[in-house]
């Protein structure tokens, strides 16, 4: 895959945002409610194409509220 355009770091915040993530430091972010941690978010491991994010060698970790069932 050949990415189309530089990876803007405001358009991943944006996009996990809208997500249910909170930007807790840098380029990692937590979900509350899902109990994921994504870290090691920044533009060499978010590629863009045709403003497409593609995550990739993206950190994440699973807490203890991910194994929760309501």
């Amino acid at each position: 895959m050949s990415i189309t355009e530089s990876t803007n770091l405001d358009s991943v915040k944006s996009f996990l945002t809208q997500n249910g993530f909170i930007n807790n430091r840098n380029n990692d972010y937590y979900n509350p409610e899902l109990g994921i941690i994504l870290e090691d978010l920044h533009d060499e491991n978010v590629l863009t194409r045709n403003g497409v994010l593609y995550f990739i060698d993206t950190v994440f970790y699973l807490t203890d509220t991910f194994w929760k069932y309501d």
